[in-house]
């Protein structure tokens, strides 16, 4: 049987791979182009996903450093990312790239070590070694998605998606109480609809709270990548329809999102 663990790595690799083939010839100009996400660069969306790594390997085997990141986050909740995202970016964008496939490569080999069982502290709750890849996973397809669309680029949706689906539909508890909102009680299911054909579900099949239509557009909503009026995404029922307004699977306070199209 295959180990989840080390598949949920493996596409984790993968994913940034993907994002690193997109980066590594561009000139310094595409690097500086601006991102949907206001005042970060491409070279931004790339230092933020090396400091994240760094965060994640000091939250696997450095307890002080990464408490020392905690308390420095928690002083600055509003600046402290925007801050270590331009403080990466201020550097040559061959040192950005090479600072991100060294930061990833260490973090890769240290998630394969994390013993079963192990739980990471994190900036929200702990989690295994699996859930920690599936983060840096989801992190990594969403700070992509940001860049390709800085650069006019269509990617091609990958079976890797199904991770993100899943942590979306997980985290639906933490997005509601984020807000301030009571967490439903109720289940809800999901039938999301993926481009090979496949129909990916969760919850019970009778549940009256449900979310339909598109697999990658829950992706993007979840990381909230686009404004839901933008997506194929259907909500039946009251709480769910609440859900599509508020959902993230990222930790942290609720992000601002984005606006629909035709407003921005």
């Amino acid at each position: 049987m295959d180990d989840p663990t080390t598949s949920v790595i493996d596409d984790m690799r993968e994913e940034s791979a993907e994002l690193d083939a997109l980066v590594a010839g561009l000139s310094d100009d595409r690097w500086a182009a601006p991102t949907p996400a206001p005042g970060w660069s491409v070279a931004h969306q790339i230092a933020h996903l090396a400091w994240t790594d760094r965060a994640a390997l000091a939250a696997i085997g450095d307890k002080e450093a990464f408490d020392a990141e905690v308390q420095q986050a928690l002083a600055d909740t509003d600046g402290y990312m925007d801050a270590q995202a331009a403080l990466g970016a201020s550097r040559p964008p061959a040192q950005v790239l090479a600072a991100w496939r060294e930061s990833r490569a260490a973090l890769e080999a240290a998630l394969r070590e994390v013993p079963r069982g192990t739980k990471i502290p994190w900036f929200g709750p702990p989690m295994s070694a699996a859930s920690m890849a599936t983060a840096r996973l989801m992190e990594t397809w969403a700070h992509g998605q940001d860049v390709a669309d800085a650069l006019g680029v269509e990617r091609r949706p990958t079976r890797r998606l199904r991770h993100i689906a899943r942590l979306g539909a997980r985290t639906r508890d933490f997005a509601f109480l984020m807000n301030g909102l009571p967490v439903p009680r109720e289940e809800f299911r999901l039938e999301l609809e993926f481009p090979d054909g496949e129909v990916w579900t969760s919850g019970p099949e009778d549940a009256a709270q449900r979310v339909t239509g598109s697999g990658p557009d829950f992706c993007r909503l979840v990381t909230q990548r686009a404004h839901r009026a933008d997506l194929d995404l259907r909500a039946d029922g009251p709480d769910a329809d609440r859900w599509l307004d508020v959902a993230q699977c990222f930790a942290g306070p609720p992000g601002g999102g984005r606006e629909p199209k035709e407003r921005a």
